[in-house]
């Protein structure tokens, strides 16, 4: 369990440089704990969940005000979701806030409700779909840190992932003036060939397959072969109980409705191979798309565009 010990280190969520800043909220996380990614808005909205997926969408509660957004990864394997979010639930608890919502993956909705809902993109952020917990949790005391918290976590083999958002509603709107505090992101595990990848999908639940070739502007998968779909599909024959999901992504050229439709067709056009050429079972493979929303690089370069181009193989759960 993550509890408060001589090796946590208080990490202090607190809006800095505003005229009348966000009071802190400070919660605990192991030593390992390594502060990903940090997005400090003085005015925003954001849609706290209080209710699964109900078949079309997340139930939220749409708040309005200063929003401070972190993300860390921990370095502990063997670590559940309940593990990771129960003490710092305790945490909130003891600060005041009051538990509106909360649930497990399986409970929330799995894939639907992680992609309905806000989350830093990645690698600073990842969700194992099978392996997750979300929870709201609103104050009442006019002095507290912030007026709500919505916090995530997921854990993978060797890591764990935690994302704290913060929402106050009272500020002085005319006083506001952000300050700017640049963090490390963290870069996509780079796969130099096909059987690596399968050990990064093993090891962190997530991998690029490397490769592929599409035509220009649609969702046609070149001839190949492709040495990462043998080598996957290899994987999934030598493990039937084992469920992937593949993600398709793009670059944030033209709409997000038409770029959701391009990734999530290239998605299908690579488990089609998996399934026509490789044999592999169809009930092993989702196909999804995220299309600009989840970049790995920057878009205002062509090299950042070309990374954010992508077909992202996401591990499940078993059957």
């Amino acid at each position: 369990m993550i509890r408060c010990h001589a090796s946590c280190v208080a990490v202090v969520l607190a809006l800095m440089g505003f005229a009348a800043p966000l009071a802190a909220l400070e919660l605990d996380l192991p030593a390992s704990a390594r502060l990903t990614l940090e997005r400090a808005s003085p005015l925003d909205s954001y849609d706290l969940p209080i209710a699964p997926f109900d078949g079309v969408s997340v139930p939220s509660k749409t708040m309005e005000g200063r929003v401070l957004r972190r993300s860390w990864r921990i370095s502990a394997p063997g670590l559940t979701p309940l593990q990771v979010i129960t003490p710092l639930r305790d945490q909130l608890q003891a600060q005041g806030f009051d538990l509106a919502f909360e649930c497990d993956a399986r409970v929330c909705g799995g894939f639907d409700f992680r992609f309905n809902i806000e989350v830093l993109p990645g690698p600073n952020m990842y969700v194992n779909i099978s392996q997750y917990r979300y929870l709201t949790a609103f104050s009442t005391r006019t002095n507290g840190p912030g007026k709500a918290v919505g916090v995530l976590v997921s854990t993978t083999a060797s890591s764990s992932y935690v994302q704290v958002v913060l929402v106050d509603e009272d500020m002085d709107v005319s006083a506001i003036v952000p300050k700017e505090r640049p963090i490390e992101r963290e870069t996509m595990p780079k796969v130099q060939d096909a059987e690596q990848g399968v050990q990064l999908l093993r090891r962190d639940g997530r991998y690029v397959l490397p490769g592929l070739e599409f035509s220009v502007g649609t969702s046609d998968l070149g001839p190949g072969p492709f040495s990462a779909l043998k080598e996957l599909s290899d994987f999934l024959t030598r493990s039937q109980d084992m469920r992937v999901a593949l993600v398709g992504h793009t670059d944030a050229t033209g709409t997000l409705a038409a770029n959701i439709s391009l990734s999530r067709a290239r998605a299908r056009s690579v488990r089609s191979r998996l399934i026509e050429t490789y044999g592999v079972s169809p009930d092993q493979v989702d196909a999804e798309g995220m299309g600009y929303l989840a970049p790995i690089a920057s878009n205002l370069t062509e090299e950042g565009r070309r990374l954010n181009r992508r077909v992202e193989v996401v591990l499940l759960n078993t059957q």
